[in-house]
């Protein structure tokens, strides 16, 4: 798995936060990505939490970035039944994930994201994220709502 994209490859970027609605985006995505002839890069953000006022030390052994990898892999598996349909590039980086997922966007075919990761609020049509990307994507955004799944089964070619 790469971090760097070949810009002549065709690229459907899915963000991924092991949620349900980023399953149905990362199935949405090999959808579109098959049909372009393209790979989907699989892209989770993980941030520091942040405090206000006293909380406890983090654990010195955690490392987010080895867990949101970790949760990044459990929901390609569980979305594809562990047979992915198209190629799937997995990355974790550090950063708030509206501006982890538009960086990683550029030049991309698609931006597909789900409508609330777990962060969300019930009942809200979309979340902070997907809000954000879909207002400053340098390329075309599907939000995929609960329930929402590709039309037609999937093949690797």
């Amino acid at each position: 798995m790469t971090d760097e994209p070949s810009m002549d490859q065709r690229r459907v970027v899915v963000g991924v936060d092991g949620s349900p609605q980023s399953e149905q985006a990362l199935r949405w995505g090999a959808y579109f990505a098959s049909t372009i002839g393209g790979r989907v890069d699989a892209i989770t953000a993980w941030e520091y939490p942040t405090a206000h006022g006293w909380t406890a030390p983090l654990p010195p052994e955690w490392d987010p970035s080895r867990d949101m990898d970790g949760v990044a892999h459990d929901a390609v598996r569980k979305a594809f039944a562990g047979r992915p349909p198209v190629e799937i590039e997995i990355s974790v980086r550090e950063g708030g994930a509206a501006r982890v997922l538009l960086e990683a966007a550029e030049g991309a075919d698609l931006l597909v994201v789900g409508s609330r990761g777990h962060g969300g609020f019930m009942g809200l049509l979309l979340g902070s994220v997907s809000a954000s990307v879909a207002e400053h994507a340098s390329c075309p955004v599907l939000i995929v709502h609960d329930g929402q799944e590709p039309p037609t089964a999937l093949s690797r070619p």
